[in-house]
């Protein structure tokens, strides 16, 4: 198992607030509370490897590098919690939230019940711009083969938007919660990709496209399903990658 760098390593590959851009005024463009400002950074940090899974993250550390209180920091970490990114321990501190294999699996189970009942029920509500969008997305997969940081972003986009639509806020919540949590295990698996297999899911993406073109739910929610079950079965094949 590669050792993760030191956390104060991890922390400086965060940009730190400037003094000029932290707090403008409310009316001003682009403001952005500290909080935000805070909570973004660290989301943002976590979500593309930088944090990683089990890493303490020290509140008084992380003040002292963005420049702020540890008012906003305790916020934003209690924010991030919500969203199944970091794990608050009483007395022990702040982490970055790491699952077991068997927490994996049940989460991808749960994915694989969830996540087409939301693609059944945006289908047939997606508006002709959304449609560009999600187009747009899928060949924006296809050219980011050789960028792995790419290709995991725009295939995130691509599913999260493809439930847009869907009249049912608490569950698109909640898949949001998923797909937070399992990040850094979808970024170890991809490494693990064949050609074949990049090509397989590329296949999969279009079919659930055209699924969504013709704006059908029955077609599109079988096509998720699918997707997501051949994807958990192949994660475990692979269980090595979470030891990475």
């Amino acid at each position: 198992m590669a050792a993760n760098p030191p956390i104060e390593q991890m922390i400086k590959t965060i940009a730190p607030l400037t003094a000029a851009g932290l707090e403008p005024a409310p009316d001003a463009p682009g403001y952005e509370p500290v909080g935000q400002a805070v909570t973004r950074r660290l989301r943002e940090a976590i979500l593309d490897g930088r944090l990683t899974p089990g890493a303490r993250i020290p509140q008084e550390t992380v003040a002292q590098h963005l420049g702020t209180s540890r008012i906003p920091v305790r916020e934003a970490l209690r924010q991030l919690e919500s969203e199944g990114l970091v794990l608050l321990v009483p007395h022990s501190g702040a982490r970055v939230a790491r699952l077991e294999f068997a927490e994996l699996s049940e989460m991808y189970l749960m994915r694989e019940a969830i996540e087409p009942m939301a693609i059944a029920e945006s289908a047939p509500r997606l508006t002709d711009e959304q449609l560009d969008e999600l187009r747009s997305l899928v060949a924006q997969i296809e050219d980011s083969v050789e960028d792995p940081q790419r290709w995991l972003a725009y295939d995130r986009l691509f599913h999260v938007k493809s439930y847009a639509a869907a009249p049912l806020p608490r569950v698109l919540a909640m898949i949001e919660r998923f797909w937070n949590t399992t990040q850094h295990y979808r970024r170890a698996y991809n490494a693990t990709l064949s050609d074949h297999d990049i090509a397989v899911m590329n296949v999969e993406h279009r079919v659930i496209l055209d699924a969504l073109e013709r704006r059908d739910g029955v077609d599109a929610e079988s096509r998720q399903r699918s997707h997501i079950r051949r994807t958990r079965l192949t994660l475990t094949e692979h269980r090595e990658v979470f030891d990475a």
